[in-house]
């Protein structure tokens, strides 16, 4: 069980806690705030009772603070209650219970399903049945799991908008958020659909509706094991992720040509003429995953022709948008469990457009409800803040493009081959900057007491600086802007002043002139008023090295691929300056990795 739960401490880690059915009619649990060492030190100091069946918990605070009283699970005589999400009506729900004369320990709307689901045990005995009965009456996003002491051998669990796979072993089974919780004993996995009940044992799994009828989930084979989840010697599970970003763009375009050289793309069950009818696409995803697809904008739109609007998923369904059949969505999500981006793909769908998915998780959420999936074959991201992730879906985006110019006839098969070879060529380029990377590192340990950074890019360039800043913002806690270069002079040049360091994403010489020669004079302009110049720029750009303080080269590239290879360095820069500080770069404060609530 904890072994499961260190695996999932990335998707929240204000508190942890278990309960455990000891198989003489009792119950006993314990949980504590904090990370999920402090619950090590508490059942290494008090263990709990020999048993076979158990649940657990890393939780985000929703409702309560983060503290011992509010930490998962809660128990209510002798059945115990664990929940990721939200129920939206617990307000109501626990006015009833207090009429009723329960009292409450906790904050928490979790507490509130723990004594519905006692007291309806009391009335019906079957604690499948309970349970079901209850998720009928809760609104919101929720997966529960739930044991009692009468059953020693069983757990229960539902989904509703919220990630629940089952993990099927050789004498034993498991319930998780994510496969990661039991790779290291079964890599056999069944998916849960939406409105689910699933009850295990150590032998048999058991799966109904929200009405108790019977039900299937679907049978898969996870493509990855134990140790890809696993440091494997770096100082983190980011420093780790950010050297695994080679493989992760190579396992990304693997399979994706026929004999004659033609991209296939196996995962679109759309058909080809509904494809060739598309007159705009709307790319909707949150945070990071949105960075990617506006660089996705910028290749889609060169190389197919047609629009591309880039939308934060949370704010897409609240504005009315403007879709139809002829609109492709794609909904961009690593977790493929983002609520904001589910919850658009719904609304998507019900306005009748078609909805492409490109994620990591295989069994998740999103790709279900989709009309096609991309997968991108990154392998588990346990770092909170995302870095191959987001290089995968940005090649898995370039994916999209060619695909849609080869079926539409915007790109000649020998164009297309052509970019396709030089995509197939960015895992090694990527290698040549991590193996680069010694400067940067020094640099960021050297700035490591800053408080400001800003990040300037033209074209691809400005969505790399929008995640350079992220980055920043997300591991070192400091100030951190990303602008597009040719606003500088329409406001932020204002925050110039001597010492204010600057990274500047400078495109190729050897694309648009102009946009080459601009940036450089943007570098000039924030220099002369003595900014401190750190300029990511591509091999044998010797123009920039007068204007620039610290100059990162990497290698050249064709200029929409560029991005895969100018975000590198300000990865490892903010992976560098936060651990420089002594933070936590795997797990940031107040972060999760998978927001599954709106």
């Amino acid at each position: 069980m904890l072994e499961g739960l260190r695996r999932l401490e990335y998707r929240g880690y204000d508190s942890a806690g278990v309960a455990l059915t000891c198989g003489d009619g009792t119950l006993t649990s314990a949980k504590k705030a904090g990370k999920l060492a402090n619950l090590v030190e508490v059942l290494d100091a008090e263990p709990l009772c020999p048993s076979t069946a158990a649940i657990g918990h890393t939780r985000w605070a929703t409702h309560g603070a983060p503290n011992d009283v509010n930490a998962h699970p809660h128990v209510v005589g002798k059945l115990a209650l664990i929940h990721n999400g939200i129920v939206e009506n617990f307000v109501a729900l626990k006015a009833e219970l207090l009429a009723a004369g329960v009292e409450f320990d906790s904050e928490t709307d979790t507490e509130v399903v723990a004594h519905l689901l006692a007291r309806q045990y009391e009335q019906t005995p079957d604690l499948t049945q309970a349970l079901t009965t209850v998720v009928r009456r809760l609104h919101g996003t929720f997966t529960l799991l739930a044991v009692h002491a009468d059953l020693p051998d069983v757990v229960v669990g539902a989904r509703h908008d919220s990630p629940l796979v089952v993990g099927l072993g050789d004498g034993e089974n498991f319930l998780g958020s994510d496969v990661a919780a039991f790779i290291a004993h079964t890599k056999q996995a069944l998916e849960l659909g939406q409105d689910q009940v699933v009850t295990i044992t150590s032998t048999s799994v058991t799966v109904t509706d929200f009405d108790g009828r019977p039900a299937e989930g679907r049978r898969y084979t996870v493509d990855w094991d134990a140790a890809a989840a696993e440091k494997s010697g770096f100082r983190s599970f980011m420093d780790k992720e950010i050297h695994d970003q080679p493989q992760a763009v190579a396992d990304t375009l693997l399979g994706r040509t026929d004999l004659q050289g033609r991209l296939v793309l196996d995962d679109l069950r759309i058909d080809e003429s509904v494809l060739r009818s598309v007159d705009k696409i709307v790319v909707i995803a949150c945070g990071t995953a949105a960075y990617a697809g506006h660089v996705a904008k910028y290749a889609i739109e060169h190389w197919c022709r047609i629009p591309v609007e880039v939308e934060l998923a949370h704010e897409f369904r609240y504005r009315d948008p403007v879709v139809n059949e002829k609109t492709l969505v794609v909904a961009i999500s690593q977790s493929g469990e983002t609520m904001d981006t589910l919850m658009a793909v719904r609304h998507a769908r019900e306005q009748g457009a078609k909805v492409l998915a490109i994620v990591n998780t295989h069994g998740s959420t999103i790709p279900r409800e989709s009309d096609a999936v991309l997968y991108t074959h990154a392998g588990p991201e346990i770092a909170v803040a995302s870095t191959k992730a987001f290089l995968s879906q940005i090649t898995a985006a370039y994916l999209l493009g060619l695909y849609l110019a080869q079926l539409r006839g915007n790109k000649f098969p020998d164009e297309i081959a052509e970019i396709f070879e030089d995509l197939r060529q960015m895992p090694d380029k990527i290698q040549q900057v991590l193996d680069r990377a010694g400067r940067v590192r020094e640099i960021a340990r050297w700035m490591s007491d800053t408080s400001s950074v800003l990040f300037l890019g033209r074209h691809v360039g400005y969505p790399v600086a929008l995640e350079g800043a992220l980055k920043l913002k997300e591991l070192a806690y400091i100030h951190a802007e990303g602008f597009a270069a040719g606003e500088l002079k329409h406001g932020p040049i204002a925050l110039i002043e001597p010492g204010q360091p600057v990274f500047v994403i400078v495109p190729s010489p050897r694309g648009r002139d102009s946009l080459h020669s601009k940036v450089v004079s943007n570098i000039q302009e924030i220099r002369a008023r003595g900014a401190r110049t750190l300029v990511v720029a591509e091999d044998g750009d010797e123009d920039v090295r007068p204007f620039a303080d610290e100059v990162f080269y990497v290698p050249q590239a064709p200029v929409l691929l560029a991005p895969l290879l100018a975000v590198v360095p300000l990865q490892i820069f903010a992976c560098e300056l936060a651990t420089a500080r002594g933070l936590d770069v795997d797990q940031p404060r107040n972060l999760a990795k998978s927001v599954t609530v709106e």
